[in-house]
C-alpha cells in the first residue's frame, strides 16, 4: 500500500532536539519511499530510507538543476519562474556544467591537503578557547567558538581578509537561517555578491597564496569565480558552525560519551555527523520516468531526500537513535553521495576532530548555562539545522 504524507513536517518533538520530526521517522517505518503533497498542489515523493536515498544521489536521471525545482516542500512559489543557478554556483547544476566548476577545486580539498592544515586549526582553536577562558566563566558557544573557528579557516583558504568577515558573515546567516523575509533575503544575497565581486577583482590584480587566487589563473570568468566563492564560503561557514554548536549540545546532554570522544575522536566525529545530520534534506527532479522502490517516479516529479532519516535507518544502522561514539558502522550520508558529495568534507572533519577534543580538554567542567529546553533552535525551514545560541558555563 502506498504511504502518503499530507505535508512536509516542520516541528521536532519537545525534548528531542536531535531527532528528526516524528512524522518522518514514522514514514520511514512505513516505507522507505512515500508520496508527499507539496504546498502548491504538486504530488511528489519523499525518500526516507538509506539505500534509496543513496541510489537517487548516484543516479544521473535525477537532476540537481535549480530551474527544475519548481516545487518546494515548504513554500508555494505560485507562478514564479525559477531561473537557472548563476554561473559558478555548481551545487544546483548537473554535469557537465557542475564538473566544470568542481573539477578545479577537487585537488585543493584532498584529505592530505586538509590534514596539513591541522596545526593551523589547532592554533585557531586554542586562540578562541583562550579568549573564552579570559572572558568566562560563561559564554555563548556559537559566537565565541562555533562560528569563528570555521570562519577563520575558510577565510584563509579563500583569501578573504578576516577583518572583512563582518561584511558577509551576518548576511550568509540571513540566507541560511530559514527565518529571513524575502526582501531582506535578497538584500543579504546581493550584499554578499557585491563583496565577492570586489574580492575576485582584488585577487585578479594582486594574487595571494589562497584558493581563489589560484583559480584566477584559469579560463573561469569573474562571475563564475564569484559564484564558486559564494558556495564555498556559505558551506564552509554554516555547516561546520552548526555541527560544532549542535554537537556540543548533544555531548553535554550525553556526558557519559565524552570518554569515547577522547579515545577515538575520528570515530566520534563520524557518529556525530550521522546522528545530527545538520544538512537535513536535499531535492532532486526526475528527468525521465524512473522505477524506485517499487514505484514509478514520473519525469518532472520532485523528490525530497531525507538525509536525517536515512542516517537513522534501522536497516542500515544498529540502534540508530542512540548516540554511540564508538559505533563501528560507517557509511553515513551526512556529506551526501555521488557527484555532489560535499567538497569540503575533509576540512570539516579536521575542524571537528580538533575543536571538540580541545574544547572538552580545556573545559572539563563545561555544562549548559540554561535548561536544555531553553536552548534556541533553528527552525526546520532552515537549510542547515542547528542552535541559534548555546549558553555554557564552567568552573574556573
Amino acid at each position: 500500500m502506498e504511504h502518503t504524507l499530507a505535508a512536509m513536517p516542520t516541528e521536532r518533538r519537545p525534548g528531542c532536539p536531535f531527532d528528526p520530526p516524528k512524522e518522518l521517522v514514522e514514514a520511514r517505518a512505513q516505507s522507505p519511499i512515500s508520496r508527499l503533497a507539496f504546498p502548491d498542489g504538486h504530488q511528489g515523493w519523499l525518500v526516507t530510507g538509506y539505500d534509496l536515498v543513496r541510489s537517487v544521489l548516484a543516479d544521473p536521471r535525477f537532476s540537481s538543476r535549480k530551474e527544475l525545482m519548481k516545487h518546494h516542500p515548504l513554500v508555494d512559489f505560485g507562478d514564479i519562474e525559477v531561473p537557472p543557478a548563476p554561473p559558478g554556483e555548481f551545487l544546483l547544476m548537473d554535469d557537465p556544467q557542475h564538473a566544470r566548476y568542481r573539477k578545479p577545486l577537487v585537488g585543493r580539498f584532498t584529505v592530505r591537503r586538509m590534514r596539513l592544515l591541522t596545526e593551523r586549526v589547532e592554533q585557531v582553536t586554542a586562540e578562541h578557547l583562550d579568549a573564552m577562558a579570559q572572558a568566562g566563566p560563561t559564554a555563548d558557544l556559537v559566537t565565541a567558538f562555533a562560528k569563528p573557528v570555521p570562519a577563520v579557516m575558510i577565510c584563509e583558504l579563500l583569501g578573504v581578509p578576516y577583518e572583512d568577515r563582518g561584511r558577509f558573515q551576518e548576511n550568509v546567516d540571513k540566507f541560511m537561517n530559514g527565518e529571513t523575509g524575502e526582501e531582506e533575503l535578497i538584500a543579504a544575497y546581493t550584499a554578499v555578491q557585491e563583496y565577492l565581486a570586489e574580492l575576485v577583482a582584488a585577487k585578479r590584480a594582486n594574487p595571494t597564496d589562497d584558493v581563489l587566487s589560484e583559480l584566477t589563473d584559469s579560463d573561469l570568468t569573474d562571475e563564475e569565480l564569484r559564484g564558486m566563492a559564494l558556495i564555498l564560503l556559505a558551506a564552509g561557514l554554516d555547516t561546520t558552525t552548526n555541527m560544532l554548536a549542535l554537537g556540543t549540545f548533544a555531548l553535554l546532554r550525553n556526558p557519559g560519551r565524552l570518554a569515547a570522544l577522547r579515545a577515538e575522536p575520528e570515530r566520534a566525529v563520524e557518529e556525530l555527523l550521522r546522528y545530527l545530520s545538520v544538512a537535513k534534506t536535499f531535492q532532486r527532479t526526475a528527468l525521465e520516468d524512473v522505477e524506485l522502490g517499487g514505484h514509478t517516479i514520473k519525469a518532472g516529479t520532485a523528490v525530497v531526500l531525507s538525509y536525517h532519516t536515512a542516517n537513522r535507518d534501522p536497516e542500515r544502522f544498529t540502534d540508530p537513535h542512540t548516540l554511540d561514539l564508538g559505533r563501528q558502522e560507517g557509511g553515513h550520508l551526512a556529506f551526501g553521495h555521488g557527484i555532489h558529495q560535499c567538497l569540503g568534507q575533509q576540512l570539516a572533519r579536521v575542524e571537528m576532530r580538533v575543536a571538540f577534543t580541545a574544547l572538552f580538554e580545556r573545559f572539563p567542567t563545561l555544562r549548559l548555562a540554561v535548561p536544555a529546553e531553553q536552548v534556541a533552535l533553528r527552525p526546520e525551514t532552515a537549510d542547515i539545522y542547528g542552535v541559534k545560541s548555546l549558553p555554557v558555563t564552567w568552573l574556573d
